[in-house]
């Protein structure tokens, strides 16, 4: 209490609470369970990092190779030697020519996706469908015991047949209308994610590196400004993501045959930022991470590879301040199954795991010797969140074979060409001169020519005949080296299977014609179509069905079933866009101007094939050709004017007959009413029919 009679609450010092927190921390990884776990990341992450050193020289060699820069052992032995050191950009423009390619392919002007889901033969739709298209198959079977006679079985029969077929179109287009709001929503979470910017980086690593890796879908908590109650407000949400992984920072099991067989090792280079809103997530310890913070200038936190360096000067980077930073902490992310014993060994609750024997898959973070998060995988298949292919796969083995692996051999022969090539025509470009020095007076200088100079000799002191300068012609080998150079340049074509009229350079032959280089381009569309078969099997197909798994695990919305298979385009695409869009347009001009055909497809056939055509425009759909409810009231209102048209007719028709017969519709004409409308022997005509003679 104080003097004015108020209680006084103590107030603890920041500087106390960093040094509890940090106690605790303590306290916690010095437990036998994140000792265990720490020594475990530590093992995995040693037998990994040295199983890569070589496919990390590797790596190296073709991120040298698209930059256009010799190894510094070539370089050295080069400068050693003297002459050009010119680098012919050959690698270069095939990546880039694959990467625009692939671009085209798989992403094209963005309104065309890479992927779509479709239902199967029988689509499992929900029990609310389900119930009202049994309900209209019963109404339709009343009116047969409505009269209560006995129905014959062949009529109940082919009554059961006609509605069943009927049940599997109704349901087929029900699931066809639900597959359409949900890829249009998926598709929406996949931009939000970042998924087009990250699918973009991956096609450029695939070409330059022996593979590519996407990662995703991971959930991350981000900030967003949205209106809530009618005001713009900055909320949290989650949301899924994916992103590119750099090659150089994902580590596997030494002896896995694909990426996911073993466990796999993310290495991530952290700012204080990015610890800092992992506090308060699900998942990882605060008090671990305040401990990271507290700790992170003391510079121990980094795990130095002699990749770092070699990979920063490859990337034209600084390397005092790209590598020799504060600002970054190294964080090892392990994917990997443990065995439940293991796990109870280490401290986790036995209820926690149901059979000691098996294995479990979890995630655990480390940086330095402090674990911050250590969690079961919570995908229900034990899957990991990555996903791998390379250029050119190899069986059997993770990476494959890049752009620039392929076309090393060619890139080395057109390199040496090219420096011989220089070197020579240096040399041969003009004559060159033998000097007999014992013909030159002191302090002559030998090295000057220009025309008109006048030169001193003086007479031997040995008899020596020989003339005090002579001038030869070094032989010139420029036709015979440029033959060489266009042999393994050409070479690089077969290799890599991108011509190089694939990037807009003239070619003789077949080239000479649109049709020829059509042609061309399509035999040179097989070699691709691997290639992108590879990105549809093992990138496309599996993101997209973990993503409609995830939203039927966590989304409410009643669109989702749970009946469906996701079909990559992208190898489709390359193959049948073009000639299906020529069948597509011949189609619809049969149908627009056939009358017969336009009656058969009907007008809500015909309006899907514009919706077809429309959708290769810069346009909104809708706006152009109508969806089909409002075709079906367009439909019904054109029935509804015909048939008003008809009724006026029939009633003009009737009119016009009973005009001709002097009475109204409805009406019979008098008998003495004759066909002009007079009336024989009546007071409105005047005239006495004539009589034969003899009547």
């Amino acid at each position: 209490m104080n003097g004015s009679g108020l209680a006084l609450m103590p107030v603890a010092r920041v500087a106390d609470l960093e040094a509890e927190s940090k106690k605790r921390a303590m306290e916690q990884n010095a437990q036998p369970v994140i000792q265990g776990l720490a020594a475990h990341v530590k093992t995995r992450w040693d037998t990994a990092r040295l199983a890569k050193r070589e496919l990390e020289e590797r790596m190296l060699k073709g991120l040298r190779q698209r930059n256009g820069e010799y190894d510094p052992e070539k370089l050295a032995e080069i400068q050693k030697q003297g002459g050009s050191d010119i680098y012919i950009q050959l690698t270069s423009v095939k990546c880039r020519a694959a990467t625009s390619w692939l671009r085209d392919t798989l992403l094209g002007t963005g309104s065309d996706r890479p992927w779509s889901l479709e239902a199967t033969p029988i689509p499992e739709l929900p029990p609310d469908v389900i119930n009202q298209l049994q309900a209209k198959m019963a109404a339709k079977l009343m009116p047969l015991y409505a009269e209560g006679q006995s129905v014959p079985p062949e009529m109940l029969e082919e009554a059961a047949k006609a509605m069943k077929d009927q049940a599997m179109r109704e349901m087929k287009e029900e699931a066809d209308r639900r597959i359409d709001r949900m890829e249009t929503k998926m598709e929406d979470q996949m931009v939000e994610g970042n998924f087009l910017a990250a699918f973009d980086e991956f096609l450029d690593d695939i070409v330059t590196f022996p593979y590519g890796v996407i990662k995703g879908p991971v959930k991350r908590r981000r900030k967003s400004m949205k209106y809530v109650d009618g005001k713009l407000t900055t909320v949290d949400v989650i949301r899924n993501e994916w992103e590119r992984v750099d090659p150089f920072m994902i580590y596997w099991a030494p002896w896995s045959w694909k990426l996911g067989d073993g466990y796999i090792i993310e290495r991530h280079r952290m700012t204080r930022e990015n610890l800092e809103s992992l506090i308060g997530v699900e998942g990882y310890s605060e008090d671990a991470i305040r401990t990271v913070l507290d700790d992170f200038k003391l510079g121990n936190l980094k795990e130095w590879l002699w990749t770092d360096s070699a990979k920063a000067t490859a990337e034209g980077k600084n390397l005092t301040y790209a590598l020799h930073t504060d600002d970054l902490v190294d964080a090892l992310q392990l994917w990997d199954t443990v065995q439940g014993q293991m796990l109870i060994d280490w401290g986790m609750k036995p209820e926690e795991i149901p059979d000691p024997q098996l294995s479990y898959p979890c995630e655990i973070w480390l940086i330095g010797n402090v674990i911050i998060r250590a969690v079961l995988n919570y995908d229900p298949l034990g899957r990991k969140p990555y996903y791998l292919t390379s250029y050119e796969n190899l069986p059997g083995s993770v990476d494959g074979k890049g752009v620039t692996d392929l076309c090393r051999d060619s890139q080395t022969m057109v390199n040496s060409s090219a420096r011989a090539l220089a070197n020579n025509m240096g040399i041969s470009s003009g004559p060159q001169v033998g000097v007999n020095i014992s013909r030159i007076p002191a302090g002559e200088e030998i090295t000057e020519m220009y025309p008109w100079k006048v030169w001193q000799f003086q007479s031997s002191e040995y008899n020596d005949s020989a003339p005090p300068l002579s001038f030869f012609q070094p032989g010139s080998n420029a036709q015979e080296l440029m033959s060489v150079f266009e042999k393994f340049t050409q070479r690089a074509d077969e290799d890599t299977m991108i011509p190089r009229y694939m990037t807009g350079e003239h070619v003789a032959g077949a080239g000479r014609t649109s049709s020829g280089l059509s042609m061309l381009i399509s035999n040179a569309g097989k070699g691709i179509k691997q290639v992108i078969s590879n990105i549809d099997q093992n990138i496309l197909i599996p993101i997209v069905e973990r993503l409609y798994q995830d939203n039927l695990r966590y989304s409410n919305d009643p669109d989702f079933i749970g009946d469906l298979k996701v079909v990559a385009k992208g190898a489709q695409s390359l193959v049948i866009k073009e000639s299906e869009a020529i069948r597509r347009n011949e189609f619809l001009q049969l149908v627009l101007n056939s009358p017969i055909a336009s009656q058969i497809v009907g007008m809500n056939g015909t309006a899907e094939l514009l919706r077809d055509a429309a959708r290769n425009l810069s346009g909104n759909v809708d706006r152009i050709v109508p969806d089909r409810p409002t075709v079906d009231i367009i439909q019904q209102q054109q029935e509804t004017i015909a048939q008003l048209q008809q009724q006026i007719a029939t009633f003009m028709g009737a009119a016009q007959e009973a005009m001709q017969g002097g009475g109204m519709p409805g009406q019979k004409a008098p008998k003495n009413m004759l066909p002009d409308g007079s009336q024989v022997g009546g007071r409105e005509s005047n005239m006495v029919s004539p009589r034969p003679n003899g009547v």
